[in-house]
Formats: C-alpha cells, structure tokens, sequence
C-alpha cells in the first residue's frame, strides 16, 4: 500500500487572484476614507443641524460624541473579531452597519434619533477600520507590496479628515446637510458588494472561535467612559462630576481588564505579551501622539482661517487642500523607502517637519496672507505627517503573527482615536483659557482669538516633538549580513 502525504500550505494569491489586489486595497482605502471622512465632516454642519432639529445648544455636541466614544469603545472588540471570525464577513458586517445607520442619520427628524444613528454609525466603523488594515496586513504579505499598501491605507487616513472640511462646507451651503450622511448610502452598497467580490477570507478551518467576553466588556466600557469624561471637560470642567466620575470608572474597569488578560483569561483579547514587541509599543506611543497633534490641528486651523482671518466655509474648505495633497504625498510618496530604511528614520524626519509645520502656523495673526504665511507651513505638515501615518502602520503590524493582525489594527485604532480625543480636549482648555486672558486685558477680540489658536497650535507642535522623542525608541532596522 503506498501512502501520501499530504503538506499544508499556507494560501497565497494565485495568478488568477493577483489582478484583484488593487481592488483589494481599493476596499480597503475606500473603508478608511468612510471611517475618517465621517468623524470631520459633521463639524461644519452643526449649526445647520441644530436648527433644523431643534437641539438645545448643550446637547448638540453629542452628535459627535455619540460616535467617537462607540468607536473608540468597541476599536479592540472589532479588531479581534476579525482574527476569530474572519476578517471579509467582519469587514462587510462594519460597512452594512455603518450604510444602515447613516441612512437612518439622514432620515431623521429628532435629536433623539441622530444622536443614536450616529452612535450606530461609530460601531459599524469600529468594525471596519481593524478590519480595512488587518485585511492589507494578511493580504500583501511582501515587503514592498505591504509598504505601498500601507502607504496608500495611510494617505487616505490623514486626507479624509481634511476633505472633510471642505466636503461637509460644500454640502452644506450647495445641498443639505443630509447628504452628508446619505451620500454613504450608494458609496457603501458599492463597497459591500466590492468586498464580497475581491476581499478574501483568512480564518483558518478548526480555529477556536472563543472570545474574551469579560476582558471585552470591561475594556469597550472602559474605553467608553475614559473618552467620555474627556469630551464632556470642554463643558463643565476638569473638577466636575460629570468628568471625574466617568473617568474614574474608566480607569477602574480598565485596571480590571488588565488583571483579567494577566490572570484569568485562556485566551485573552488583548495578550500583554504583546507589547513586549518593541515595535509595536513604541509606534502607538508615536501614533498617539502624532495623531494628537494632527486632529487637533484640523480644529484649531480651521478656527483660525475662519475667525480670525475671515473665510468663508467653502474658502476655509479649499484652504485644506495643499494639507490634503501633502499628506497624501507623504504617505503615498515614502512608502518606497520604509522597507529599506525601516520606519524609524521615516517617523523621525516626518515628526520633525510636522513640529516645524505647527510651530510656523502657531504664529499667524490678524492680517496674515495665505500664500505668505499658511502655504509654506501648511505644506511641511502635510508631507510629515504622511510620512508618520505611513510608517507608523508599519510599525505597529511588524513581527506579529497573522492570526494577531486585527489586533494590531484594533490597537493601532484606539491609540489613534485616545489621541485625538485628549489633545483636542486639553488644548481646547489651554486655548479657552488663552483667550479670556487676553479678553480680560482688552485685548481686541480677533486678536485674542489668534492668541488663544496659536497657543493650541504650538501645544499640537509639542506634541509632535513627543511623538518624535517616542519614535527614538523605534528598533532601528537591522542590515542584513553579507
């Protein structure tokens, strides 16, 4: 009797399949674009909403709130989810759920019923972002394939919350303010049925598909308080009860989460032994950090552009667009060399020109011109922090096994949306405080507003240099041997 055997091959494309790379990463960027877009382009629109659906003016900012805290909640859950039950079917449950509600978004005729649409839209999202880069992670597994994945992946991440700016002026002054959430309506049935067509599936047949349902719970509401006592300092203040008692809470339920992944959990949804890998704690630290000094920066620029030196939302919208080129250059255009050099020289010189960037635009005042004054400075953000997205992502997925893919992506996530929640809470507080100094000592008004911005500014350039000081601790790349 002649006996074979049989080997076990891990999948890779096969040439039928290659064509379908690029719309692969299509999905995926496309996935981004939807997640990062909706998270800016509300802003504009507040005043409008508010009218239109009657919001008491204390509430109106829980249409923002309401999907920042689900996304930064459930980040980790949705990452994991795609290591266990597949990253396609979790990735187009994100992109159904995020369509259904901004459908539902766009309908509405209360308060009531955009605030929980929105907290919907920020769970679907929380689903697909892990699941857009886990599933570029899986898919491009060759250096320089994966680093242009990534570096496109990055590109758009940083863009779309500036052309969110200028999509969310253009809508609302030409259209309504309801097409900014239906306009995801035809652009996410578009995109499931691309999901269903080119994005595989990775779950490996006889896998365990338990999840750490305690460790799950006492992070995402854990998570979820930490972000929601941030949000409401803004409005009541460091010492109110309103933000200490939610954070508090926050910081209880995750020190349970932590002694649960250490002690209890079999198969826990964040393994510490994680952040063992140098890389990956290192380039959160950078991520939080740099993405706190970005996101912030959309806020306060877009104060200063349009309070201080008087523009209008379409003119403040087409402001964004040579930070939005240059970020999509940076990203784009350093992929190439993140595999020779390793991501570390890539963060250092992308922080550096991101601080000088915020540092230069911190000086702006009543009367600056944009080709003399916002150009040049505009221009060095956006290429350094195209650059720091780009090598970030790859940071933070280096030397990890595939089956922690989502994880990666999960955590890379909620560092990302943690940094942008306190630091545009504490500078706004820093900002606030600024300009009722100057208020107070008669200082005219538009000049105490380019105080109280370009104080926040350099609080965002600071934080740049704070990313650039984590990016030291980076591995540096090892030259191979002769």
């Amino acid at each position: 009797m002649t006996m074979t055997t049989r080997t076990h091959r891990t999948p890779g494309p096969s040439p039928r399949a290659a064509p379908r790379l690029g719309l692969v990463l299509f999905a995926c960027c496309l996935g981004q674009f939807m997640n990062v877009l909706d998270a800016s382009v509300v802003n504009v629109a507040l005043p409008v909403i508010s009218d239109d659906l009657g919001f008491d003016p204390h509430n109106l900012q829980l249409v923002n709130n309401a999907y920042t805290v689900v996304v930064c909640g459930f980040l980790l859950l949705g990452g994991r989810l795609a290591d266990l039950f597949g990253q396609r079917r979790i990735f187009l449950g994100g992109v159904g759920l995020f369509t259904l509600a901004s459908l539902v978004g766009g309908a509405a005729d209360s308060p009531t019923t955009l605030i929980l649409a929105r907290a919907l839209q920020g769970l679907g999202a929380a689903v697909m972002a892990p699941a857009t880069l886990t599933v570029l992670g899986t898919t491009f597994t060759e250096p320089a394939a994966r680093a242009k994945a990534f570096g496109w992946w990055s590109a758009v991440s940083g863009t779309a919350g500036a052309v969110g700016v200028l999509a969310g002026g253009v809508i609302t002054q030409w259209f309504s303010w309801r097409w900014i959430l239906l306009i995801n309506v035809p652009i996410g049935l578009a995109l499931c049925a691309l999901v269903c067509w080119a994005v595989p599936e990775t779950r490996r047949p006889g896998i365990r598909r338990r999840l750490d349902l305690p460790g799950a719970v006492t992070v995402t509401l854990g998570l979820m308080a930490v972000v929601y006592g941030t949000s409401e300092s803004p409005g009541h203040g460091w010492g109110s009860g309103h933000v200490l008692v939610p954070m508090f809470a926050g910081v209880v339920l995750l020190g349970t989460f932590l002694v649960i992944q250490a002690k209890f959990a079999p198969e826990p949804l964040v393994p510490l032994g994680v952040f063992r890998n140098r890389s990956v704690a290192a380039a959160n630290l950078v991520a939080f950090f740099g993405i706190a000094a970005l996101f912030s920066t959309f806020y306060f620029f877009t104060l200063m552009l349009q309070q201080v030196l008087g523009y209008s939302p379409l003119r403040t919208g087409l402001s964004y667009l040579p930070l939005s080129v240059g970020i999509a250059l940076g990203g784009w255009g350093i992929a190439r060399f993140v595999p020779r050099t390793g991501p570390r020289p890539v963060l250092l010189a992308g922080l550096a020109l991101s601080a000088v960037g915020l540092l230069w635009l911190s000086r702006l005042a009543v009367g600056a011109g944009y080709l003399s004054d916002v150009l040049a400075p505009e221009i060095l953000l956006g290429l350094g922090m195209g650059a720091v997205l780009n090598a970030t992502t790859n940071a933070a997925t280096a030397g990890l096994p595939p089956e922690q893919a989502g994880l990666a992506s999960g955590l890379l996530n909620t560092t990302r949306q943690l940094g942008s929640a306190s630091g545009l809470v504490t500078l706004a507080a820093l900002s606030a405080a600024r300009i009722d100094s100057e208020a107070a000592a008669g200082t005219p008004h538009a000049a105490a507003l380019a105080s109280g911005y370009g104080l926040a500014l350099t609080g965002a350039g600071l934080c740049a240099l704070a990313g650039l000081a984590a990016a030291l601790w980076v591995p540096v790349r090892e030259r191979p041997r002769a």
